[in-house]
């Protein structure tokens, strides 16, 4: 098989991408290493020019065009890295090029193609779409099309990053992990890397909902998914290339999946030992490497994951913050079910001893039971049999709700909601300094004869932890009430009262049948 793809060694030697692109260092990620036990080392192709390895094999591609063929201008369909790549390489080689790109393709991407100089096509809300568009734009004007990944060259140019990680790492290297989309970059590294070191484990590695090429290779031809997830958008291919596929097939060692949190788990991973923000393809092969140890206990080996790129959208960090955690295997997320009487709740947060609550919601419901969503630090997953031990101990019925992405997604954010059993409820919003056992402190001074209807907190790395707490006070009760806030004031607790806010009293507040009418 080895004999079959040998071309590709010269290609790679031959490739001409360092007119434009640079060779990118191989970094050893200091915190993840210890923590893993194993030697890591991230390649880092975010530091391309367009922050991403597109730009190798696009410019490979180009610059071996005849001069008649550059005259007559280049044209991609993409939404993404490969754009970019093709527009800076046009502007290098002085010559016109065309992107299609889907309207729904976020402003920046738009902005940096125009930027390099390259013309944008809007056309279509999809991928198919946009490269419909391209063809009808190839037999008007005769561009020239320059594929992301289907193409000799391109692969040969994304191949020259294997050509760097022998030539950085000299020494044994258990394992090399690549992303997959199309598989140009990684037909291009395992072509490259098997053929002088085949001792070097190759794998690939893709998103559970994007997996084209594992299934490909076990159906034995490219199939075509219908859907594919689009968290990792740079990865998000229907189908590889025939060219790619045969490659991968006769040159990966394995090929493994991924989920979205251990995805953005890794995005956190290479942040924490590099301050780069990682997109989620960039990240991807960490995140198959960390599960890749997990799954072989590997020890002691030296590992390289290629950093592919860091064209992260602006709007999806939120989204990344709060999966990360989980996904990197420091957070839980736990529903609790505790009784609906005073000191019950705090009994239940004192359970938890020492352990950091990065979360913790509840909303009276019910006169008996109270559920409880509580997020929590961990140090691995061995940790989530311990708490719900340690909570179950107590008395304490809990169970794990980390794999349960309709909690992840959506519960999470939901919990809460009009309470029909609760009559005069009075909302507050408390601050106090965010440190180890503040929260605990915070629920011990709120110990009072009023019952507590509500309790929402998330921890944000911020200075002052923020917390809403409602409190059921009757009418006889108001005077005394006042009188607790003020102790609570005196101990450092600052608090704005929320009863009268809109948002609460359209979306939390109770109200009758006859109060709506």
């Amino acid at each position: 098989m080895q004999q079959k793809h040998s071309e590709y060694l010269k290609r790679v030697l031959l490739s001409r991408v360092y007119d434009v692109a640079c060779e990118t260092p191989l970094e050893k990620a200091q915190s993840l290493s210890r923590r893993l036990g194993n030697a890591v080392y991230l390649k880092r192709e975010d530091l391309q020019p367009v922050f991403s390895f597109k730009i190798r094999g696009a410019y490979n591609k180009m610059a071996r065009l005849s001069p008649e063929e550059l005259a007559k201008g280049v044209i991609a369909a993409s939404a993404g890295n490969h754009a970019q790549g093709v527009a800076l390489s046009a502007k290098r080689l002085n010559c016109e090029a065309t992107i299609v790109m889907p309207v729904t393709t976020p402003q920046i991407k738009i902005n940096a193609v125009r930027r390099l100089g390259g013309q944008v096509v809007l056309s279509g809300e999809s991928y198919s779409d946009a490269w419909k568009r391209t063809q009808e734009l190839i037999r008007q004007t005769g561009a020239i099309f320059i594929p992301p990944f289907e193409d000799p060259d391109v692969i040969a140019g994304q191949g020259t990053i294997g050509m760097e990680i022998l030539r950085q790492h000299s020494g044994q290297l258990h394992a090399v992990f690549v992303p997959i989309g199309g598989g140009g970059l990684a037909a291009g590294v395992a072509a490259y890397i098997k053929l002088l070191r085949p001792d070097i484990r190759v794998i690939g590695v893709e998103p559970t909902d994007s997996d084209a090429m594992r299934r490909s290779i076990e159906a034995g031809y490219p199939i075509e998914m219908k859907d594919v997830g689009l968290f990792a958008d740079g990865v998000a291919v229907k189908q590889v290339g025939e060219e790619t596929f045969s490659i991968c097939r006769d040159m990966l060692d394995d090929i493994i999946t991924v989920g979205t949190d251990a995805i953005c788990g890794a995005i956190k991973d290479i942040f924490e030992d590099t301050r780069i923000v990682a997109e989620p393809a960039g990240a991807l092969s960490l995140a198959g490497l960390k599960a890749y140890c997990v799954q072989n206990d590997i020890h002691d080996a030296d590992l390289c994951a290629i950093v592919s790129g860091a064209n992260m959208n602006f709007d999806r960090l939120s989204y990344v913050v709060d999966r990360s955690e989980i996904g990197a295997e420091r957070e839980a997320l736990l529903a609790v079910t505790i009784p609906e009487e005073v000191g019950s709740f705090r009994h239940f947060v004192a359970a938890l001893g020492s352990r950091s609550i990065t979360e913790l919601c509840t909303r009276s419901v019910d006169p008996k039971i109270a559920r409880v969503l509580l997020g929590i630090k961990i140090q691995g997953r061995n940790d989530i049999a311990e708490v719900l031990a340690a909570l179950k101990d107590k008395g304490f019925q809990a169970c794990d709700l980390s794999d349960n992405e309709l909690a992840k997604l959506h519960i999470r954010h939901l919990v809460g909601g009009n309470a029909p059993n609760v009559s005069h409820e009075r909302i507050l919003r408390f601050t106090f300094p965010e440190r180890p056992g503040a929260l605990l402190n915070f629920i011990d001074a709120m110990r009072t004869e009023f019952s507590i209807s509500l309790f929402q907190y998330r921890y944000h790395g911020a200075d002052f932890g923020r917390v809403l707490v409602g409190f059921d006070v009757a009418e006889d009760k108001k005077t005394a009430f006042e009188d607790f806030l003020e102790r609570v004031a005196a101990m450092g607790y600052a608090h704005v009262d929320e009863t009268e806010n809109v948002a609460y009293k359209l979306f939390i507040a109770w109200h009758s049948h006859s109060e709506s009418e």
